[in-house]
């Protein structure tokens, strides 16, 4: 999709990033983020403000070294993988359940190689500081991440907590999960353990972010003004020396026809 640049007004611009500022919500290791005013107009005649905040919050992208040691840094990605072709497919899911390959393949419009692909569950309502979205979510894993590569697709946004099902993340995963709730009540909903039904960490990221794909999770904002549609993307993170991952403002250009 090329963008024509003398007929802006001929396209929806549509922010598909959550609010981000004092209260938003955070995934659940995180320290509070904090906004701190220094000067102020009734003082110095000008606002200043300092901020202290994980870039893992909100709408945001990870990069290749959030997950993967030895992996590129939020500096080394090029800027041509956060602006493209974009698709958002909707794929409604229930609490903890998983998005198949067969969900992916069977979404319409159709992925296609190069697509920037936003998945859509709905999951974006519950957005808020709650266990209900950052706990129960659903989510990809292991085989999804595997379709994406072999698929050739350019990048992936969910509308949800993480590119990986929460249970296959440091929630319920590893020695020491910082839920450990949801293992009992995992097997007993679904009669088998986590272990056995989310064996791995974090493979979708891992799949994704291992062969250059970028990745954005909380995806949000009016993101159902373009479910089902075709679109041209960018979302872009800071050019952060040694970054981990960054928040971006993710905004899509609609056709109005």
């Amino acid at each position: 999709m090329i963008i024509d640049t003398d007929r802006l007004d001929d396209y929806d611009i549509i922010d598909l990033s959550h609010p981000w500022g004092h209260g938003a919500p955070l995934w659940p290791y995180f320290p509070d983020l904090k906004i701190e005013r220094f000067h102020y107009h009734a003082k110095s005649q000008v606002l200043s403000q300092q901020i202290t905040t994980f870039m893992h919050c909100t709408t945001h992208t990870d990069a290749p070294a959030h997950v993967i040691e030895g992996m590129p840094f939020m500096d080394e990605v090029p800027l041509q993988s956060y602006f493209g072709n974009a698709v958002c497919v909707d794929i409604p899911k229930d609490e903890w359940e998983v998005i198949t390959p067969e969900d992916l393949e069977n979404a319409r419009p159709e992925i296609r190689p190069g697509d920037i692909v936003i998945v859509h569950t709905g999951w974006h309502h519950y957005y808020g500081d709650n266990t209900k979205y950052f706990i129960y979510s659903p989510g990809l894993y292991k085989e999804a991440g595997e379709w994406f590569v072999e698929r050739g697709v350019k990048g992936v946004g969910v509308d949800q907590q993480a590119l990986d099902h929460p249970l296959g993340t440091k929630i319920a995963w590893g020695p020491q999960p910082i839920c450990p709730f949801t293992l009992k009540e995992y097997e007993e909903r679904f009669d088998r353990p986590t272990s056995e039904a989310f064996p791995d960490w974090e493979p979708c990221h891992r799949a994704l972010l291992g062969n250059g794909i970028v990745g954005f999770e909380n995806v949000g904002g009016d993101i159902d003004k373009v479910v089902g549609k075709r679109f041209a993307l960018a979302a872009f993170p800071w050019r952060w020396t040694g970054g981990d991952g960054c928040i971006v403002r993710m905004v899509a250009f609609l056709p109005k026809n």
